[in-house]
């Protein structure tokens, strides 16, 4: 075979490799059963979609089939072997049994791929542990764990706390130790019983006093002069993102770039441990030095420390992470790390931690 030959059949195969590459979205179920819903309480249900192909994936746009859903999905690309996630949330104005689509348009086919999910709207649930799986007595909640995350200096984030009355008697919702930054509006004010109600949290994102993680606890009053505990206890976590605005022209043109080497640790099971640690390697593959400006862990069932915060051009640092089983058992939120740096393409990473007890 000659060169000419040779140059021709390697030309003709990268062709063909490069028509054969393309996106593809795998959708682990595209069925989602809500089961019993509550009249006038929005349900929110969320589909994984995965890029099984070699090629990005571009969810061009996600059309609900009513009025009476609203969606949100990625907008960035999806790297081949990455996921997303498509959020629904049902309105649950109209009683009865409900079948709803979502027609998912995207660039791996010219035709759409449908999600479904179905449920039925009533006044009275038969069973509350599953709406309200947060057991105080006469009183349940749906979760006892509030995020605001990705907030930006300015935002006002409302994050909505639903509550049921098991009991006969009138019960008037009351949260215990908001700090300065949190507000609250109660939805009656008061609840009757056998009634469901919610609380709407107001963040007030200029009263943060520092960029990344603040944490706080705050109670729901099951009574009046009710005391504080675990029982009761709501954790409310926000993230503030660091501003890149003031970025110059020639700043963008030379900005440190960080990779993980993992963003997920799987440390199994503890079994009698009392303590598990692994590492993760974070590199600067940019043009400047990289700076890990906060790094804060969601829990105190996990401890974190880092070779160095500063980290030049082409080097590296390593992060260790412990895990203690100690508070694995009171753990409201799961282990996570939170990295803030001045990498404004990475500038909030987290890194998820799996372990059973």
């Amino acid at each position: 075979m000659t060169l000419k030959q040779i140059f021709i059949c390697c030309t003709c195969i990268s062709a063909i490799s490069h028509i054969n590459a393309q996106p593809r979205m795998t959708v682990a179920n595209d069925v989602a059963n809500l089961g019993e819903i509550m009249f006038q309480l929005p349900k929110q249900v969320k589909f994984t979609i995965k890029n099984t192909g070699d090629e990005p994936l571009n969810i061009i746009e996600v059309i609900p089939s009513c009025g009476c859903t609203t969606v949100s999905w990625p907008r960035e690309l999806i790297a081949s072997g990455a996921e997303g996630t498509i959020t629904a949330i049902y309105d649950a104005q109209m009683l009865g049994v409900f079948q709803k689509d979502l027609e998912v348009f995207t660039n791996a086919s010219d035709k759409p791929v449908y999600l479904h999910f179905q449920g039925r709207v009533v006044t009275k649930l038969s069973d509350y542990s599953s709406n309200f799986p947060v057991d105080l007595g006469e009183i349940r909640m749906n979760t006892n764990n509030i995020e605001f995350d990705n907030v930006n200096k300015g935002d006002k984030p409302v994050a909505e706390l639903q509550i049921v009355n098991l009991g006969r008697k009138s019960y008037q919702p009351q949260l215990m130790h908001l700090p300065p930054y949190l507000t609250a509006q109660y939805y009656p004010e008061s609840l009757n019983g056998g009634r469901m109600g919610k609380i709407l949290l107001t963040l007030d994102s200029e009263k943060l006093k520092q960029f990344g993680l603040t944490q706080t606890s705050i109670y729901l009053a099951r009574k009046p002069g009710d005391r504080i505990g675990e029982e009761n206890e709501i954790v409310v976590s926000s993230i503030l993102l660091p501003d890149f605005s003031g970025l110059t022209l020639q700043d963008r043109e030379k900005l440190p770039n960080m990779t993980l080497s993992a963003d997920t640790i799987d440390l199994g099971s503890m079994g009698r441990r009392y303590k598990k640690s692994d590492n993760i390697i974070i590199s600067n593959t940019g043009q400047a030095p990289l700076e890990i400006r906060s790094l804060q862990v969601f829990n105190k069932a996990l401890s974190v420390s880092l070779s160095n915060r500063t980290i030049e051009p082409g080097k590296s640092a390593k992060l260790k992470l412990t895990v203690s089983s100690k508070y694995l058992k009171t753990m409201k939120n799961r282990p996570r790390i939170l990295l803030i740096t001045n990498d404004p393409r990475h500038a909030k990473e987290i890194i998820t931690v799996k372990v059973k007890q």
